[in-house]
């Protein structure tokens, strides 16, 4: 995700009240309707077979234009649905649902009530309040981020009209205080379960509960951002910009958090974050959560498990970042496993301008369990484990590696290795020869059908450039340097060494989905607004063959949520939020109880540094809806039939 908000990073997602729901029966036509008696006959006609949805087609929206248009959230795309048989309904028209804002109060399952996205203590219960205005509030989350829809076998919640589901939202961040100060990092990030109502005629949700996890067993969150659901119906975590362990102890932001958590600047241990958080959601609609130690500790936007549930992709979103794979020793199961991480070959001219193409070798870096790198984390310091110098130590045993926007040169102390690989990944990754070139490797997502998966990389820029801004220690990616960054789309094959068949082995970026720098523009854009800009969230769509693009940019003043068809080759904007807003939350879902919905949702509305047209106008109607960097929603975009 993007580190760029004033003074600390990111944006958010915004609605338009007034934009209609669609009722998923008006989308299915006259699909439920039944043929009856005919004519003066005694006899009954037999019932016609409803057709059903088979295909959609997305018909993109124009960029926002005036102020109102640039100060929500909103959808003005279509869909055109086919049928099974052969009739198609055409500009059918979708609309963005608010479920909750953060800072609205639902009631408890446990009693009580909980603040959606409101900072807790990692006991769940005791409020984190904000001195810092006139009046001492609640801190409240502008920043949901990874969600997921779950559905219980068995729910026990009372009073829900409709079908019981779950919809887990991690909130990344809150970005200031009420004085305005940055608070990015400094909070424990929290994670509410909300329990919806969906109502069964016409797909429609509704938060009814709300409830906030516990994440005192686990040593609290750091920077929760992008998630995913497993197959095993289960939401997987993250947890981004993992703390630097060997300066932790002169990191203020690091030290804000130990204080603003535990009480003290001195409490919190780096090695606890960087790992992967799962969240259980209970029929009674509370939850659990624990943390898997053993898949590395990485600048985690989030993991994709593969349809064999034990290889899991991980987005790495870093500069100097790497390309990294896990792979379970047990299916549905991450608690012990082999970590890899990838080897890339340029196969493409250097200063490629169109994203490059490469193959990409898989390096062992080695194999643990939970229980055992919770145990080094515990107990050891980063000086235990290697030696880091900024400058040359002219020293053979060292080796120079890339890090950061910067090179370090390092060396893994003795009989520290596998405490080196599960804690201290990047620079051992990189020792063992990996490639730790990539910049913002962020969204990760599969398509199953045709195996192939797609990796979001928000700017190709610095490591990744032909000509390099610092004299780096690697030079295994050479491409132009594209500030709007690019999808790769990568082939996905069996690898008998690694046992497993969904190892990515190629990758590209399709035409369509390549950034395009642009001298700015009358709006402030620095990135042409008819392509996809410094892609983020990346969520595929089997049975809609969509893959869905969320944009986190500073490069548009609005971003977009986009949908590309994989057959087609072709995008349509599906959505637009507030100016200074990241699109976030984004998650399709092919069929919950009969319903299709896709999620989104939004991050720090009103964070953007440019100058754009009617700014003083924009900026206060941003604020009329949202509060700047104060509020923002969760919601769905509705009107998609469940497709089959």
């Amino acid at each position: 995700m993007r580190q760029t908000f004033q003074a600390s990073r990111r944006k958010a997602l915004q609605l338009f009240a007034s934009a209609p729901l669609l009722p998923l029966s008006s989308a299915l036509g006259s699909s439920s309707l039944l043929l009856s008696a005919c004519g003066g006959s005694d006899s009954v006609a037999a019932p016609v077979v409803p057709a059903t949805a088979t295909s959609v087609k997305f018909n993109g929206m124009a960029a926002p234009a005036t102020v109102a248009e640039r100060a929500a959230a909103y959808t003005a795309a279509t869909i055109d649905i086919g049928y099974s048989d052969g009739s198609t309904k055409t500009a059918q028209a979708l609309a963005y649902q608010a479920l909750y804002r953060t800072g609205d109060v639902l009631s408890s399952p446990t009693g009580g009530s909980f603040v959606a996205g409101g900072y807790y203590y990692p006991d769940g219960v005791t409020p984190m309040i904000d001195t810092s205005g006139a009046t001492s509030k609640q801190f409240v989350s502008d920043c949901p981020d990874g969600t997921s829809l779950i559905k219980l076998a068995s729910p026990t919640v009372p009073g829900i009209s409709g079908n019981t589901v779950f919809l887990v939202t991690q909130f990344e961040y809150k970005s200031v205080n009420a004085a305005g100060a940055s608070m990015y990092g400094v909070l424990p990030s929290p994670v509410g379960i909300a329990t919806l109502s969906q109502d069964k005629t016409t797909g429609a949700l509704a938060a009814k509960q709300y409830f906030n996890v516990p994440t005192d067993s686990v040593h609290g969150l750091w920077i929760t951002c992008a998630g995913s659901i497993s197959p095993w119906n289960t939401h997987l975590s993250s947890e981004e910009y993992e703390p630097d362990a060997w300066t932790a102890a002169s990191n203020a932001q690091f030290k804000a958090f130990s204080l603003n958590t535990f009480g003290s600047e001195t409490a919190a241990n780096p090695y606890h974050y960087g790992h992967v958080p799962e969240v259980t959601v209970h029929a009674d609609g509370t939850g659990s959560i624990k943390k898997h130690y053993g898949m590395g500790r990485i600048s985690r936007e989030l993991v994709q498990v593969m349809p064999d549930q034990r290889t899991v992709l991980m987005g790495d979103d870093a500069t100097s970042g790497g390309m990294f794979m896990f792979v379970a020793d047990v299916a549905g199961n991450l608690a012990s496993g082999t970590l890899y991480a990838a080897k890339l070959t340029q196969t493409s001219a250097d200063d490629a301008a169109d994203g490059g193409a490469f193959t990409l070798g898989w390096i062992k870096l080695g194999q643990a369990n939970s229980v055992e790198i919770k145990a080094l984390a515990d107990s050891l310091k980063a000086s235990d484990i290697i030696d880091v110098r900024t400058t040359d130590p002219l020293d053979a045993t060292f080796t120079r590696i890339n890090f950061g926007n910067g090179v370090q040169w390092v060396k893994v102390k003795a009989g520290m290795e596998k405490a080196a690989a599960f804690l201290e990944t990047r620079r051992y990754a990189a020792l063992m020869g990996a490639t730790l070139e990539m910049t913002k490797y962020e969204g990760v997502s599969v398509n199953v059908k045709d195996k192939k998966a797609y990796l979001g990389v928000s700017a190709i820029r610095d490591t990744m450039e032909t000509a390099k801004p610092v004299n780096f220690a690697k030079d295994d990616i050479r491409l132009k340097k594209i500030a709007a960054g690019a999808t790769y789309e990568a082939v996905l094959d069996t690898d008998a060494a690694i046992g497993s068949d969904w190892v990515p082995k190629s990758m590209m970026v399709p035409t369509a989905l390549l950034g395009k720098d642009i001298a700015k523009d009358a709006d402030g854009n620095t990135a042409d607004v008819n392509s996809i800009a410094n892609t983020d969230n990346v969520k595929y769509s089997e049975a809609m063959r969509t893959l869905f693009i969320g944009e986190d940019s500073g490069a548009h003043l609005n971003n977009f949520v986009w949908a590309y068809n994989v057959d087609t080759k072709e995008k349509a904007r599906l959505l637009s939020v507030p100016a200074g807003a990241e699109c976030v939350c984004l998650t399709p879902v092919d069929d919950m109880n009969g319903f299709a919905y896709v999620f989104s949702g939004f991050q720090h509305a009103g964070d953007w540094a440019f100058t754009s047209p009617a700014q003083d106008d924009l900026k206060a109607a941003v604020k009329a809806n949202w509060g700047l960097m104060e509020r923002s929603a969760v919601g769905y975009i509705s009107g998609i039939p469940k497709l089959g």
